[in-house]
């Protein structure tokens, strides 16, 4: 058996069962945005790490992203792991493998970028090491710290709960579509929002931290695979099933006229489009309003509800704009996969 036989997350379970159980002071393993462990110096504080590489080739292509954009896209890919958690970014680690005729100057960029997104949220970068190689790797280490009352896990969604976002969903997709020709005819400042939002996607952690101090969220996770996908996994983790309500999907109006310039689907694009990085997170009907109302006034980001919890049988659901259900189908991006799944776009 190979790794394309089993794919990125059969992978993933395969090795979690082989790693056993954990000491007294790991909260949470694999299976979460990142694992959760007690600091033994700090009572009262729960340690959050998380790692994340990107592969030339086949994350990023130097010949369609600037170095700056690459080191904030790093940063925010690692910084929203964190964000998802409730927690608060403090150390990178950044692990680089490299050609030997890299220039010097893109990897200062590549720096820059990273100082960017961390450097505002007080999140530093303290160590790491390079290495030669044939293609450029970069992968980042990061360290974060939540208090225990205020940990958000993909576990805790009961029956009842509404599912709701913050920002806008697709404009990541509409940016790939861009670099890949696929979309013309577009303003200047549509095309440069769309390539920003798919090259160098901001973390949400301003709004983790304040639906973490809230107490009103039940389980969250981040967007990286696409809304279909990842709910998909908050519901495993939680036991539960979920009813998705297509007609509420926020999707922004740059990205409606690069879906229709493109000839596709923006709502395929809110649902599979993936990368980003906004935060899906449940939270009992009463708590909606007040949740709203505290994260646009600390952040100015709205949430919109997208959905319901429902009993585990009922399974995953999209309700159509014509009200009717049918089934929510997973259709995102897998790395090990022989197959990797279908764009519905």
């Amino acid at each position: 058996m190979r790794v394309q036989d089993v794919g990125e997350f059969g992978l993933i379970d395969r090795l979690a069962r082989r790693v056993g159980q954990h000491g007294a002071d790991v909260v949470v393993g694999l299976g979460d945005d990142t694992a959760v462990v007690r600091s033994p110096e700090r009572r009262g504080t729960y340690l959050l790490l998380t790692c994340d590489v990107q592969v030339e080739g086949v994350h990023f292509s130097v010949d369609s992203i600037d170095p700056v954009r690459l080191g904030r896209r790093l940063a925010a890919i690692n910084l929203s792991d964190v964000a998802a958690m409730g927690g608060t970014p403090r150390y990178f680690l950044l692990s680089l493998a490299m050609p030997q005729d890299t220039e010097v100057s893109f990897l200062e960029g590549l720096y820059d970028g990273l100082r960017q997104e961390a450097e505002p949220l007080g999140t530093m970068i303290v160590g790491g090491n390079v290495t030669r190689n044939a293609i450029l790797i970069l992968d980042a280490f990061l360290l974060g710290e939540v208090r225990p009352d205020e940990l958000l896990l993909r576990s805790g969604a009961q029956v009842g709960d509404r599912v709701l976002v913050t920002g806008r969903l697709g404009a990541s997709r509409a940016g790939l579509a861009l670099l890949r020709g696929e979309a013309r005819g577009l303003a200047a400042e549509v095309r440069e929002a769309l390539l920003e939002a798919h090259l160098a996607p901001r973390a949400r952690v301003r709004e983790g931290r304040s639906l973490a101090g809230s107490r009103g969220v039940t389980a969250m996770i981040d967007l990286s695979d696409g809304l279909a996908s990842d709910v998909g996994h908050l519901c495993q983790a939680s036991n539960v099933g979920v009813r998705i309500w297509a007609e509420t999907l926020p999707v922004d109006a740059a990205t409606s006229l690069a879906a229709r310039a493109s000839g596709s689907d923006q709502l395929a694009w809110a649902l599979h489009g993936g990368e980003d990085y906004e935060l899906c997170f449940t939270a009992p009907p009463g708590k909606v309003k007040q949740l709203s109302q505290a994260v646009l006034e600390a952040t100015g980001t709205p949430l919109t509800v997208v959905g319901e919890i429902l009993p585990p049988e009922q399974g995953l659901l999209l309700a159509g704009p014509d009200g009717r259900d049918n089934p929510l189908q997973p259709a995102g991006w897998d790395h090990l996969a022989r197959r990797q799944a279908a764009d519905p776009s």
